[in-house]
């Protein structure tokens, strides 16, 4: 019996991600971030701000998932776990230069993206040719084979694994009181999401825009240099996530 392409498989695993997400916020949140950076105290409108952040992420999960299908002859409606975060970022910066506030309010939702994508990337993984996230054949030991006899990247781990070590240096910086990660956790995550990401697209059977990179490619640059960038600037402009 094949494990791959089960019935609801991806489902199960959305729902896991879910619970994990909203589990490590309340533990994060209560235990081990500072009150004083929680966005609850710092932003007006707390509640429009999670329905702007929400928003967002759909808006870009849908928008850059679709035309990356449709760019690789997928004629389907797609979702993007990196157009998602593009998203969120952007509706929250629109978000916080109409309500100007001030420096960043990401980090509580560092550690639960994290956590998401680290349970998540099972579900695509389990879930093989159907999901559209499988990796281009290779010859490596590890290497998958999805359903159709053909050894490929399994890409789906590649970034889990990836992202739940950025999890497990997160909750080591938060135990620890650091204050560099306290400031700067939501950016070095997404940054490092950003990085793996960019990497692990080159393993992806995707049709190019430029020379060897996707439309993903660009994206991720995109988050590579906007948290660069917020680091560099110590979090004072003020359209920051």
């Amino acid at each position: 019996m094949s494990y791959f392409g089960l019935p609801y498989i991806h489902a199960v695993f959305d729902v896991l991600a879910w619970v994990a997400s909203m589990t490590v916020f309340v533990l994060t949140t209560r235990h081990l971030i500072p009150a004083e950076a929680l966005p609850a105290n710092r932003v007006t409108h707390p509640g429009l701000y999670a329905v702007t952040a929400g928003a967002g992420a759909l808006c870009g999960a849908m928008f850059f998932g679709t035309a990356n299908a449709l760019l690789s002859g997928q004629h389907a409606l797609g979702f993007s776990m990196v157009g998602g975060i593009a998203g969120a970022i952007a509706a929250v910066e629109a978000f916080k230069r109409f309500t100007g506030v001030q420096g960043s309010t990401g980090i509580v939702f560092a550690a639960p993206f994290a956590a998401t994508v680290a349970v998540g990337r099972w579900g695509c993984f389990f879930s093989g040719l159907a999901d559209f996230t499988y990796g281009t054949p290779t010859g490596v030991p590890w290497a998958v084979d999805f359903g159709d006899g053909i050894g490929r990247h399994p890409v789906q781990l590649y970034e889990s694994f990836a992202m739940a070590a950025m999890f497990v240096v997160l909750i080591q910086r938060f135990v620890a009181r650091d204050r560099f990660w306290l400031k700067n956790g939501f950016y070095l995550t997404v940054g490092w999401y950003g990085l793996q990401r960019f990497v692990w697209e080159f393993f992806k059977p995707y049709a190019t825009l430029l020379g060897p990179f996707n439309l993903f490619h660009f994206v991720c640059l995109g988050l590579v240099l906007y948290a660069a960038m917020m680091i560099r600037s110590g979090g004072r402009a003020c359209t920051t996530a």
